[in-house]
């Protein structure tokens, strides 16, 4: 069975570039940039190639071209215009509609294509947050609006996972410990979602600190393990959906009581469930971070 997405709505086709829906019926009618089809009750779908094309559109406009220069061109010409510009681009729009294109196509080729494109002119760590951050956020807001499935977001996030992975490993058999630091990295019951924990690993290892990444769905009882194996322990975590709201004051008060047992041991948490909290209220050695790029500044 064939699970790539290949017809679209004028609606999906403002999410996935952008551009207003209106704005993309004015091209249409004015400057003929895109033939949609059209179902049996008369509804307006797209193809995938209008998808790409109205991508690449959007890219160059976004660079300078005026819409009616772009639509003189032939279409074989937009894809060639917009590798020319992308060569000398630094915003990066053009790797992220790749990015995107690939996990609507279930396309590993161009995942890695686009993933060493990028290495060339730039570290792993800058490429995490300027590319793959602001894309994981983008595909969040498309899983909330139904334009992509939760299997495209496992394909790219999947993809994703496989080269933090691979990266941590290369630093890991080149950099020895050379601080004293101790960090525990886990996620909370039911909590799945390790990306941003797996690159403060990263950037924890790469800086010569001692990490022991424990992963998904940690009970407390298992942290407290730890605390016969070290004495000064930074616990690391994300609360992205969980503890739920009626919960996170309960489990910040076991953490509390559990694990923090010495002014030696700290907790640094981030995640958007931080939001359903008085951060004020947070005992002394917990400290709350709004991203992962200002909790790698502490390290």
């Amino acid at each position: 069975m064939n699970n790539v997405k290949s017809t679209f709505s004028i609606k999906d086709l403002e999410n996935l570039t952008g551009i207003k829906a209106h704005t993309i019926r004015i091209w249409e009618k004015r400057y003929n940039l895109l033939q949609p089809e059209r179902t049996d009750t008369n509804i307006r779908y797209y193809s995938l190639s209008n998808l790409q094309k109205l991508l690449n559109i959007s890219y160059l406009n976004s660079n300078g071209y005026k819409i009616s220069k772009i639509a003189s061109l032939e279409n074989n010409d937009i894809p060639k215009l917009v590798k020319e510009v992308a060569q000398n681009d630094r915003t990066h729009n053009h790797a992220l509609d790749a990015f995107k294109l690939s996990m609507l196509n279930f396309d590993q080729k161009l995942f890695y294509d686009t993933y060493e494109g990028l290495m060339k002119e730039k570290s792993f760590s800058d490429m995490f947050y300027e590319d793959f951050i602001p894309l994981l956020s983008e595909i969040g807001l498309l899983w909330q609006t139904d334009t992509i499935t939760p299997a495209h977001e496992h394909f790219l996030t999947s993809l994703i996972r496989q080269k933090i992975l691979v990266n941590t490993e290369v630093i890991q058999s080149k950099n020895q410990v050379v601080s004293d630091k101790v960090f525990v990295l886990y996620l909370p019951d039911n909590e799945v979602h390790e990306l941003g924990l797996m690159l403060i690993n990263y950037e924890i290892i790469s800086r010569g600190h001692q990490s022991i990444f424990l992963g998904q769905s940690v009970p407390l009882n298992s942290l407290k393990d730890l605390l016969n194996y070290y004495d000064d322990i930074t616990f690391v975590s994300y609360f992205t959906v969980k503890p739920e709201k009626d919960q996170i004051d309960s489990y910040i008060k076991d953490f509390t009581t559990k694990i923090l047992v010495k002014k030696s041991i700290k907790f640094w948490v981030l995640g958007r469930m931080l939001e359903e909290i008085d951060l004020n209220l947070l005992p002394q050695q917990i400290t709350p971070f709004d991203s992962v790029k200002n909790l790698v500044k502490k390290l």
